[in-house]
């Protein structure tokens, strides 16, 4: 991507779409930010050697229209009923369920999901990146200012079970990386929900070890998960990585991934949210299966090697970045404890 110079342009362009909208002191230029984000995405997705590539694009930017033009029709409702309060009383507390439900649209999550595994299905590992966090702030910060208890409740609960038994019966490593996305965002509007900073630290936690974990797939080239039974039998470190990186991700300690749940499952529990904490944690752990599904069959089970999986050549920048992050997730909370502690 990054020795396309319009490539690098485009992606200039995303990220100053999402500035616009966080730096935004209107719903207007909110709304500006989110559409020059859209755009520059777009010639992102297209890979001209690759069909999928148009069919994901077309379904981005079909939904994210869709949500687009009813999150302005919202807004100018909105705005007008502020104007003549007299006349639109009775739908105010409809207007904040419209914007919360077009911004659920734009992120993907549950019941707003419908489109995200198809896209991320066609993109390759990089797009989907952005895809799975970047492409995120700008709503999480559009929904912080608009948060209703009650819907989010729903919410949160959707995106974790959805999630969860979304991601059971596939064997694309995309899909069920997007269905992890999908469960991770119902923690972070649960983080939201509870503490104005901890959305922000779960979602610097989450980008951190997908970042990782897509190096190490991209690194790799696979995309099916017996695509990875040849190579990981092939490398035992690269079997090692990839298995710690699952779990860090689905949250188990030690691993740096738990921190941030630990910390959304303490707020809630202050906050006196215990029935939904407790769902939220018996429904998580339901994607343990799936992560733990792409690694335990190179461990128990043993395959034939084919001649021409020992000639691939591992990247060594890649190998070593993914051994260094991998470091940083396996180590990182026993680190953040430690100097807790000397402070």
């Amino acid at each position: 991507m990054f020795k396309n110079s319009s490539k690098l342009l485009f992606l200039i362009i995303l990220m100053s779409g999402t500035f616009i909208t966080i730096s935004s002191n209107s719903w207007l230029s909110a709304w500006m930010g989110l559409e020059i984000n859209l755009l520059s995405f777009i010639p992102l997705m297209m890979n001209y050697n690759n069909l999928m590539t148009s069919e994901a694009s077309l379904k981005y930017f079909l939904t994210q229209t869709l949500a687009s033009a009813i999150l302005l029709f919202s807004i100018i409702l909105m705005m007008f009923s502020i104007n003549m309060n007299w006349y639109f009383s009775e739908f105010n507390t409809l207007y904040p369920v419209m914007i919360n439900s077009c911004l659920l649209l734009k992120m993907g999550a549950a019941p707003f999901h419908f489109w995200f595994p198809g896209v991320m299905e066609g993109l390759n590992w990089t797009n989907n990146f952005i895809l799975m966090t970047w492409q995120k702030i700008a709503p999480l910060m559009l929904i912080s200012y608009f948060i209703i208890p009650n819907l989010f409740n729903l919410i949160i609960l959707l995106s974790i079970l959805i999630g969860s038994l979304g991601g059971l019966n596939q064997t694309s490593l995309r899909k069920i990386m997007a269905f992890s996305s999908i469960n991770h965002l119902g923690w972070m509007l649960a983080a939201m929900m509870s503490n104005e900073n901890l959305w922000e630290f779960y979602f610097c936690i989450y980008s951190f070890l997908s970042f990782t974990i897509l190096i190490l797939f991209d690194m790799l080239k696979v995309f099916h998960i017996n695509q990875t039974f040849f190579i990981m039998n092939n490398n035992s470190l690269i079997k090692f990585l990839m298995f710690t990186l699952l779990l860090s991700l689905g949250g188990l300690p030690p691993f740096l991934g738990f921190m941030p749940k630990w910390l959304v499952i303490q707020y809630l529990t202050m906050n006196n949210n215990i029935l939904l904490m407790i769902m939220m944690v018996c429904l998580t752990l339901i994607t343990l299966y799936y992560y733990i599904r792409i690694c335990y069959a190179s461990f128990l089970i043993n395959y034939w090697e084919i001649n021409w999986f020992n000639k691939i050549q591992l990247n060594f920048t890649k190998l070593f970045l993914t051994l260094f992050l991998s470091f940083l997730s396996f180590t990182g909370m026993l680190l953040i404890n430690f100097s807790y502690f000397l402070i």
